[in-house]
């Protein structure tokens, strides 16, 4: 399936029919031609906020990737924080387990407000396998607004710009089908600390045995809520 393909199943409420049974071919895919061809590299970044990243689809300003949170896979080291915002439309299929966002409300700091808990805006440019975190000098002091939890077999967007943290609840097993819709003149922000100048950091990919057992495990969680829908 591709983008629109996915998009459809969501909009036409069939998801909880038919993605998980796609993501289990995906999953097996690659698990697959690891057995096939002795253990190729796997495509699998350890993503900084928390998940491990498997890029399924880029065309054009559409993407589609499986975001597993498992704990086989430990997460990418962060030099800013959870919160952030993307510069891209959010359509997410939960597979399995309780995803939880929540809005963050922010607001400008100057002059002494500008201490204390305020954290600096960095504007986060890709290329390749590398992230610039560009200190823009902006101090913003933020809160939490509205929560959301969403659960096995649900869906949930995000609007480019809006801040927000994602947290996973119930354990650390979540996994999701995540569709982005790149929206022109947005950027991909993060709030980090004040005095942490721009630098940049390289993805990490997962570890190869890690990603196998990761792999397996959300294979056999999926399978284990498609069990439970029927029931």
């Amino acid at each position: 399936m591709k983008y629109e393909e996915i998009r459809g199943e969501i909009r036409a409420g069939t998801a909880a029919r038919t993605l998980p049974a796609w993501a289990r071919g995906v999953l097996r895919g690659i698990l697959d031609g690891i057995a096939a061809d002795g253990g190729p590299p796997v495509p699998a970044v350890r993503h900084p906020l928390g998940f491990l990243c498997l890029p399924v689809e880029r065309s054009g300003g559409l993407g589609v990737c499986l975001h597993l949170w498992t704990p086989e896979v430990r997460p990418a080291p962060s030099t800013t924080s959870a919160v952030h915002c993307h510069s891209w439309d959010l359509l997410s299929f939960v597979l399995y387990g309780t995803v939880r966002n929540v809005r963050m409300d922010v607001q400008e700091a100057a002059g002494e407000a500008a201490g204390g808990a305020a954290r600096q805006v960095f504007e986060v440019v890709s290329e390749g396998d590398v992230d610039e975190l560009r200190a823009t000098g902006r101090a913003v002091r933020c809160s939490p607004r509205r929560s959301t939890a969403h659960r096995t077999g649900e869906s949930y967007t995000l609007p480019a710009g809006v801040f927000h943290s994602t947290l996973i609840e119930d354990g650390m097993d979540a996994a999701t089908i995540a569709l982005g819709r790149q929206i022109p003149g947005g950027g991909d922000l993060s709030l980090g600390p004040l005095g942490t100048p721009t630098h940049s950091v390289r993805r990490s990919r997962s570890d190869f045995a890690d990603t196998v057992r990761a792999l397996r495990r959300s294979v056999r969680r999926i399978a284990a809520a498609q069990c439970s829908a029927r029931r």
